[in-house]
């Protein structure tokens, strides 16, 4: 039986998980998520053995996980997605080799997508903010602690307070130590996102409309009660991986094809 054929498998290698997804040039299609811990180079042959990619296309975050990578894909060829990458971004960065490959890939799908200026919300193991400037620039960003992170803080380092199943709040006074602390982490974690966004945004005044795209695992609960999203993205990291595969593998001069 002939396998499908299609152009790339995207890998996005976070911290907490590892997503993947085969891809067109003009398409992603359904992404499977693997806990990182477990994201071995036998489960990735197996992945592929199931398609005949042509092309890997990877960003991690994670090192270690890179080997994995390398033994899964044999002879397919491998575009790991870094500062040096052709994108259709520019960078203005002290050091852009310290810059995460997902925060380029959210930059450049965004600015692909969307248009500029810009700013991505990634709600991962961390949350963070990536500013692209009008002429299509990425100046830098914002990290600070994901919301996940931050109530497990809580559950390790006291006696008392549970671990919490995260969703949004019936109230902000908390009848009960569970629901204090939920109500404690979304709408404090959405204060925090509002903050950020009045900063960066004070900084840079920008004229006309600054798009502001969600996501990662809580874009949805978080962003969904922020007015100051235009959007939520699910899949944005592995669009922008999509988008590097067709720049850095000679099927940009197919123009629209590889939507370039």
């Amino acid at each position: 039986m002939k396998k499908p054929a299609t152009d790339f498998l995207l890998i996005d290698i976070s911290n907490s998980f590892a997503k993947l997804a085969f891809a067109s040039r003009s398409r992603i299609g359904r992404p499977s998520k693997i806990a990182t811990p477990i994201l071995t180079a036998e489960r990735i042959a197996r992945i592929l053995r199931g398609h005949d990619a042509v092309t890997v296309v990877v960003s991690s975050v994670v090192p270690k996980k890179n080997r994995e990578i390398k033994r899964a894909a044999g002879n397919h060829k491998v575009i790991w997605l870094t500062s040096q990458s052709r994108l259709n971004v520019r960078i203005d960065y002290p050091h852009p080799k310290m810059i995460g490959a997902d925060r380029l890939a959210n930059a450049v799908a965004v600015a692909k997508l969307y248009g500029t200026p810009a700013i991505v919300i990634d709600f991962g193991t961390a949350v963070t903010f990536d500013i692209v400037a009008p002429d299509n620039a990425y100046i830098g960003g914002v990290i600070a602690p994901g919301l996940e992170a931050m109530t497990n803080f809580l559950y390790d380092r006291t006696a008392l307070l549970p671990r919490i199943s995260l969703r949004e709040p019936r109230s902000a006074i908390g009848k009960s130590t569970n629901q204090a602390m939920l109500a404690g982490a979304i709408f404090g974690y959405r204060g925090l996102v509002r903050e950020i966004l009045q900063r960066i945004t004070a900084e840079k005044s920008w004229k006309g409309k600054v798009r502001v795209v969600a996501t990662g695992g809580y874009a949805k609960l978080i962003a969904c009660k922020l007015p100051e999203v235009e959007t939520v993205h699910e899949n944005l990291t592995l669009e922008g991986l999509r988008l590097v595969g067709c720049m850095n593998s000679g099927l940009s001069a197919l123009g629209e094809v590889c939507g370039i």
